[in-house]
């Protein structure tokens, strides 16, 4: 749908370019994450996969646009235009949805036939949000292995570390021998969301093994378990950290009442991968 949409439009851009020879241009780069000083650093690394933008020029919605990109304006002089940070959800391309948790880039501009607004876009988590952070920057880590069926452990590493990894991640090694990954959210670290406003897992990863993030329902009723996205493997010889929004309102909205929420990672051993390796970090459950 978001496809045949942005395909539409497209071909309505481009007829309004032929039919107009003369019109302005904005051209928007790559997103930057900056620092909330209100939230004191509770944000953590500030890794982000901002993909694209809704456009809005004087209120009206221009598109949706994969940055960076360069578009026709068909508007001359000053113009108030807002454009909000926007992901892939769950990792796909086709789900793109604005990031409530960031501020939009808001700018006043002037638009002048063939030339180019060129604005290089910014933004930052809002004041009011609740960030709940696994940095693997602190040797008590708030997740734990289960011991009654994880034989894998997860441990702390620093041999490849990367900018956003500060001085440790999370590695998880599987074997023949240790060949089941299981751990959760502490006891202590579980999590009370509202229902129907947007709530969101961010996480790091880099592995040649899928893993797959639960959400867990606790209540007086028990635990229930909700499978959320499975993180594909990587071939080995093309290892790379990724980032995923992994959008968590819908099941909880859906859910009992009264919960508390606990996230859970499980991964198998696969014979077929020499190295069955799993590093994580920056995991982020964002929420209003």
């Amino acid at each position: 749908m978001v496809y045949r949409y942005l395909l539409f439009l497209g071909l309505i851009l481009g007829a309004c370019v032929k039919n107009n020879p003369d019109p302005a241009w904005l051209e928007v780069t790559e997103w930057t994450l900056e620092a909330n000083p209100t939230l004191n650093g509770e944000e953590g690394q500030l890794t982000h996969n901002l993909t694209d933008a809704w456009v809005y020029v004087d209120e009206q919605l221009i598109g949706i646009f994969e940055v960076p990109f360069k578009i026709p304006i068909l508007k001359e002089g000053s113009a108030s235009i807002r454009i909000y940070p926007t992901i892939r959800v769950n990792g796909i391309s086709a789900t793109k949805m604005r990031n409530e948790h960031m501020v939009p880039f808001e700018v006043t501009g002037v638009f002048v036939k063939n030339q180019t607004l060129t604005l290089a876009p910014k933004t930052h988590y809002k004041d009011n949000v609740n960030i709940w952070t696994e940095d693997f920057e602190d040797i008590n880590i708030k997740l734990t292995d289960d011991p009654n069926t994880s034989s894998a452990n997860l441990t702390l590493a620093n041999d490849t570390l990367k900018w956003f990894n500060g001085n440790y991640y999370g590695k998880v090694l599987l074997s023949a021998q240790d060949s089941m990954w299981v751990a959760y959210t502490n006891q202590d670290q579980q999590l009370t969301i509202p229902k129907n406003k947007q709530a969101m897992l961010e996480i790091d990863y880099c592995n040649s093994v899928p893993f797959t993030n639960y959400l867990l329902f606790v209540n007086t009723n028990g635990t229930n378990e909700n499978a959320m996205v499975t993180m594909n493997k990587s071939p080995l010889n093309n290892l790379r950290w990724k980032k995923m929004y992994i959008l968590l309102s819908e099941v909880i909205t859906a859910g009992p009442n009264n919960t508390n929420y606990v996230q859970a990672f499980r991964a198998f051993y696969d014979s077929t991968i020499a190295n069955n390796l799993i590093l994580i970090d920056n995991i982020k459950v964002v929420y209003f």
